[in-house]
């Protein structure tokens, strides 16, 4: 009997080859986002990213053009309703007819007082982590279901939080963490939370459609969002993890481009956590100690 992979192509050239993807990726300027697009764009695929702050784009679109050998192009577009939204999808329709991949990355975050905790701070934090992941999904489903097959099906990746699987708040002890001291991100794990269930709803739906649909959730990784805490208290940060480390651009884009390969195209409804262990094993080192970072 003929062995199944007889006919299969498997070789990492193959199963990883991004010469041919088109990627959107939102909140692409900096942070995750941007390492996301570098993934792409070294592995020879056309990526566009989309964020707010010109000025922040070209910067990066710069920077990821001289690197190649993809191409990146960036798009003004400000996320926070389904008004821009809308406005980003018909954009990107004028440039290309098919997307591959759509990474869903633009976030927020808000740190304060739990007894004094603003209402604005629970608006802003689902528009961006939810809702905006929503429309963007309606959006360009026309694009990712163009030439996807069975075997090649569209992607879209979702960016979570591990703050979105935790029930503690790293954030709220004396010793600091995302924000200052006595402070805690309370409305960002709810809407983390959020985006992983819609992650499952929007697997399920499209699923039929050849279009996978996975959620990251990131552990403690350098970004904008963490370079408050990460300046005034990265080694409350860094005792967290077991591995003596926050997560690395590899560790991130690695993940984005499996989740974009072939070697992934049966593969959805995934929250992958990626925090070097540190809620598996509930790891609280001393802080001060001897660090990795």
């Amino acid at each position: 009997m003929t062995h199944a992979a007889s006919k299969d192509d498997l070789r990492v050239s193959t199963l990883f080859d991004f010469s041919s993807h088109i990627v959107l990726v939102t909140g692409g300027a900096t942070g995750l986002g941007e390492m996301a697009a570098q993934a792409f764009v070294q592995n020879g695929a056309c990526v566009f990213i989309a964020s707010r702050k010109e000025k922040e784009l070209k910067t990066t679109t710069d920077r990821l053009n001289t690197l190649g050998p993809g191409k990146c192009e960036y798009i003004i577009a400000d996320l926070k309703d389904k008004a821009g939204c809308l406005a980003l999808c018909a954009e990107i329709k004028k440039r290309t007819d098919r997307l591959t991949v759509l990474v869903n990355n633009t976030g927020a975050s808000w740190g304060d007082d739990y007894y004094d905790y603003p209402e604005h701070a629970w608006d802003k934090l689902y528009s961006l982590n939810v809702k905006n992941i929503f429309y963007m999904t309606v959006g360009m489903e026309p694009l990712l279901q163009k030439g996807s097959n069975a075997s090649s099906p569209g992607r879209v990746i979702n960016i979570a939080s591990m703050a979105g699987i935790t029930t503690m708040d790293v954030t709220t002890g004396e010793g600091g963490g995302l924000s200052k001291p006595g402070h805690g991100t309370f409305s960002y794990g709810p809407a983390k939370a959020a985006c992983i269930h819609l992650t499952k709803m929007q697997a399920s739906k499209l699923a039929p459609k050849n279009i996978m649909v996975n959620v990251i959730c990131p552990g403690v990784f350098p970004s904008r969002m963490t370079s408050f805490g990460l300046e005034k208290f990265g080694d409350a940060l860094t005792s967290g993890q077991p591995t003596g480390r926050i997560g690395k651009p590899s560790d991130f884009g690695g993940l984005v481009l499996f989740l974009s390969s072939d070697g992934s195209a049966h593969m959805t409804g995934n929250a992958i956590e990626v925090d070097g262990g540190a809620t598996l094993t509930g790891w609280r080192g001393k802080v001060g100690g001897e660090s990795k970072l």
